[in-house]
């Protein structure tokens, strides 16, 4: 769904995304762009175009995108995307078995009704389903287990439409310098999981890094990587040792609301529901038209002003008191020059006050990922 009742815009940098798949491309070799979600709510359709379509300072297309749903992954080819698309849930809703077979997509496939199902619907129309057969190797989520693996080409043996093009795994800890052993733990079960199938599928191809896989540990790129948040500019690594890996990497997302009033705040009057923050000093509060109605948290809100910011006139500007519905104040006293229908930033901007994904992440208690989804709800523009 997107918000529409709202004063907020989104805009997409489609140039950076490219910019950051090429980096990765240039490091991995394999680099699958993970678009699912609505990209990460930087828009389906659009971070698509961008990265598979030719443009002139790419460096190459991506030959492969990754999904969640089968939906998404129709939607791609409904909109003329020809590449490889993989779907990282699998056939989940009646049809989708159909949907990846006619679509020549490739579904992450873990339960043994998945590929029966997929059996059915290859030979029902004759054509092959090219599945990767996803194992769980230490993430507790999806996936057959890698004592499962000898079972898996039992099964597969007696399958005539199913044939497995890729064995793949997800990293649970590979963003966090400190659990370097269970990352290296979780490579070794892959690597036992996919020796027995390609004992039966010689030269099948492997898939377990995402982005910080990618990033930290070139041991574990294998034939294919799955670059998600740092495709959209986030450093896996932030505020890590390792942060130096994803430094290059450029936010792609700002997100800009306007400014409804200026107007001053004498020392000890307070602002917004349950003055829970009053002015130590004379000041200068602008209202911005931005909200949890509008997806930026109630979380947000501040009892000091050391907390949040946003971007107003290159300067941050904390925010102060409790966020609304569908308003938010922030002490712009430091800042000349305010008026109302300027716009502030809650997310990037320009210059090196820009707010970065992770920053908005720590203020707000969460990580990038869920910044990206919930405001990228709002209505977007590409720049």
């Amino acid at each position: 769904m997107t918000i529409d009742y709202n004063l907020l815009e989104v805009r997409i940098h489609t140039a950076r995304i490219r910019q950051n798949y090429d980096l990765l491309q240039a490091i991995g070799g394999s680099a699958v762009p993970v678009v699912k979600s609505d990209a990460y709510g930087h828009g389906l359709l659009r971070v698509a175009k961008a990265l598979v379509d030719p443009i002139a300072e790419c460096e190459a297309n991506a030959e492969s995108l990754a999904v969640g749903a089968v939906s998404e992954a129709v939607t791609l080819r409904e909109n003329g995307c020809t590449c490889s698309i993989f779907c990282l849930l699998g056939p989940v809703n009646i049809g989708d078995e159909e949907l990846v077979v006619r679509h020549g997509l490739f579904p992450l496939v873990y339960s043994w009704d998945q590929l029966h199902r997929l059996d059915e619907a290859a030979n029902k129309l004759s054509i092959p389903a090219r599945v990767v057969i996803k194992f769980d190797t230490g993430m507790g989520r999806l996936g057959f287990g890698v004592d499962e693996a000898a079972k898996v080409v039992e099964i597969l043996a007696g399958l005539s439409g199913v044939e497995p093009v890729m064995v793949a795994s997800h990293l649970a800890t590979a963003d966090d310098p400190a659990e370097r052993e269970y990352v290296l733990d979780q490579a070794a079960r892959f690597d036992q999981a996919a020796s027995v199938l390609r004992q039966a599928y010689p030269g099948l191809a492997g898939s377990l890094a995402n982005s910080a896989g990618l990033l930290g540990y070139p041991e574990l790129r294998h034939e294919g990587q799955r670059p998600g948040i740092a495709m959209y500019g986030a450093n896996p690594f932030y505020g890590t040792s390792l942060e130096r890996l994803g430094r290059d990497l450029q936010p792609a997302m700002d997100v800009t609301a306007p400014i409804l009033q200026v107007h001053g705040l004498a020392q000890g009057e307070s602002v917004s529901y349950g003055r829970i923050f009053a002015a130590s000093r004379d000041m200068r509060v602008a209202v911005v038209a931005a909200g949890y109605a509008d997806a930026y948290s109630r979380h947000l809100s501040s009892t000091d002003g050391l907390g949040a910011q946003m971007l107003v006139k290159g300067e941050r500007a904390p925010v102060i008191g409790r966020v609304c519905m569908q308003m938010t104040a922030i002490d712009v006293t430091h800042i000349p020059g305010v008026e109302p229908g300027e716009r502030a930033f809650l997310l990037g901007g320009e210059g090196d006050n820009a707010v970065r994904p992770e920053e908005l992440a720590q203020w707000w208690g969460t990580i990038p990922y869920e910044v990206f989804c919930l405001l990228g709800q709002n209505p977007k523009s590409p720049i």
